[in-house]
């Protein structure tokens, strides 16, 4: 396949995808070294986000008699942080070994994670605290992602159309978090702005596929890159939230 691209462009011709993917240099038998290196990379940025999260609400903040947080979207963040790790460790193996499996269990962790993503956008953008508000919510989209998921793993794999739901779950997400950075006064919502503006730019990236270049880097690798400090910009924002949130339950309490 590469040497078949190389003939191509000593003849000037561009390159072209096979069986709808670019051909990509392999090293060591990994299929895309650059792409399971920025995984690796997003899942450890990842690991280390939810565990300042967990260090902080659990050990620096002031707890409950119950020994629970104040803040209220402690457990909703934990879940996120989880099913984050899933889909970067499913990434990984995705692109050092591309085979039905691995594309299956990436597309599906993707989903899982951008939906609930936008399970949890909702809830804390209007500030759903009881019970019967957030399942109101939730119980639709996760039957939604559920049934989207299961149609790629036992009807049709279809990447196109996972990535169309997604995309539509993305910017669904980022349009709340503007809307809410807007009318919130939270001291840290500058740090959401950017975040809400990266990801959209990022997103640009997941959709644009361009040749790869040098036969390593292709849209997808960029997109993994730019994931890195945008997830440096959601744990912050997500730390800066437990404490602010903490600090004004406290103030009610006393």
């Amino acid at each position: 396949m590469l040497a078949r691209e190389e003939e191509r462009e000593k003849l000037g011709h561009k390159p072209v995808k096979y069986d709808g993917k670019w051909p990509l240099r392999r090293v060591y038998g990994i299929q895309e070294p650059v792409s399971v290196a920025l995984s690796a990379l997003n899942l450890a940025m990842q690991f280390h986000g939810w565990l300042s999260f967990f260090i902080l609400v659990y050990y620096k903040l002031p707890l409950r008699l119950n020994k629970r947080t104040y803040y209220e979207y402690t457990g909703l963040w934990h879940i996120y942080g989880i099913l984050a790790m899933n889909c970067w460790f499913w990434s990984a193996v995705f692109h050092s070994r591309d085979v039905e499996l691995t594309e299956k269990l990436d597309c599906s962790s993707f989903a899982a994670l951008i939906g609930f993503g936008l399970i949890l956008s909702i809830i804390r953008a209007f500030n759903m605290r009881d019970e019967a508000s957030r399942v109101m919510v939730s119980a639709p989209l996760i039957a939604f992602v559920t049934t989207h998921i299961l149609y790629l793993n036992f009807y049709a794999l279809d990447y196109g159309l996972n990535m169309k739901v997604c995309v539509g779950m993305g910017v669904a997400q980022l349009l709340i978090w503007a809307v809410w950075v807007n009318v919130s006064s939270h001291p840290s919502r500058s740090k959401l702005w950017l975040f809400v503006v990266g990801r959209s730019l990022a997103m640009l990236l997941a959709v644009y596929n361009f040749p790869p270049y040098w036969g390593f880097v292709d849209a997808h690798a960029l997109w993994n890159v730019a994931n890195i400090p945008l997830t440096y910009l959601c744990w912050g924002f997500v730390r800066e939230d437990a404490e602010f949130m903490t600090i004004t339950l406290l103030k009610k309490v006393k």
